[in-house]
């Protein structure tokens, strides 16, 4: 006759460990979904606020707002749109990433697979400090060095390679998109290399060492297990960098000429940005000026918006890389 037996996982103390962990799922998934709701409740109320400002000022606008070129809401008829600064934000922010992305990308491998122990932790702590200085730092470097500086490579590259459009025009000075877009590839590159870098630290060390005694190199070990795994980690990366670019304020407001005209040549005396004409002009606005440049961040608030859920679709469909590791 068979009998049965009870072992250690069965019984009185598999029910009370089971007991407790259902009881504590229920305020974990109330705190987790709670946080969530009051997230996105967040960000709702932070729309209603900018649109029921806004509405006013657009009310009275004499143009449109998304085609005007003009900033004038402090007249008295109003005209002022957000063409040109929408796309000096969208301009400096996109090579601001061009710049900073590859050299982050490099900077990282480096700490994580290439520097000596020692040397990384030392690197990875110098990443990590210049992520944190503050934005007006650079803003003001920038505008001591970098402006002064930039005159000799801007006539450089407007001699020899001005039959490119990014690089034409008769007018060459230091205050000019590139030098913007410069400062905040600067500000941006120590957010995408301290990300890339804990990115890469995760890859499966099977996978490389694998790569390895098949006879790969270190490059080639690195190209094929490596970035693979970490390519969504590296486009969040980028993405968080492309926010904090676009929504830079200080750094930009020093450096951009401060003009309201539409032009792909980013060594001459145009450019701004819809942070700048906020920090500029928000201290001597009127009613009106106000409410405009309040539409001008809702437009802001919403082209972050897109990029975030862009870079969520991008990395949604590379979801078996974040599971290589599992």
């Amino acid at each position: 006759m068979a009998t049965s037996t009870r072992t250690r996982e069965s019984g009185p103390a598999q029910r009370r460990s089971a007991f407790r962990r259902s009881r504590g799922d229920g305020p974990f998934r109330f705190a987790s979904t709670g946080a969530g709701v009051v997230l996105l409740a967040i960000m709702a109320a932070i729309g209603v606020f900018l649109v029921v400002k806004a509405v006013p000022a657009l009310q009275a606008n004499t143009s449109h707002f998304l085609t005007e070129l003009t900033w004038q809401p402090n007249a008295t008829e109003p005209v002022f749109g957000i063409g040109a600064l929408a796309f000096g934000t969208v301009l400096s922010s996109l090579l601001a990433l061009v710049i900073a992305t590859p050299v982050a990308v490099g900077v990282a491998l480096f700490i994580s697979h290439y520097a000596p122990r020692r040397l990384a932790s030392v690197l990875g702590y110098v990443v990590d400090l210049l992520a944190a200085v503050p934005s007006v730092v650079y803003g003001l470097w920038g505008v001591a060095f970098l402006v002064p500086f930039m005159l000799g490579p801007s006539k450089f590259l407007n001699d020899y390679l001005g039959w490119i459009p990014l690089f034409g025009g008769d007018t060459v000075v230091g205050k000019s998109m590139l030098t913007a877009s410069l400062v905040l590839a600067i500000m941006i590159l120590p957010i995408i290399a301290a990300i890339s870098r804990e990115v890469f630290l995760q890859a499966p060390k099977m996978q490389e060492e694998a790569a390895l005694a098949l006879g790969a190199t270190r490059w080639e070990m690195i190209r094929m297990s490596v970035l693979p795994f970490g390519r969504p980690g590296v486009i969040s990366a980028a993405m968080l960098g492309l926010g904090r670019a676009m929504g830079e304020t200080i750094a930009v407001a020093l450096i951009f000429p401060a003009t309201f005209k539409i032009s792909f040549q980013i060594l001459g005396p145009y450019g701004n940005s819809i942070a700048a004409n906020i920090a500029n002009g928000f201290g001597e606005a009127t009613e009106v000026g106000r409410g405009a440049l309040i539409a001008s961040g809702l437009v802001l608030f919403l082209i972050t918006l897109l990029v975030n859920m862009a870079a969520r679709f991008i990395i949604a469909r590379r979801k078996e890389y974040a599971r290589a590791a599992a």
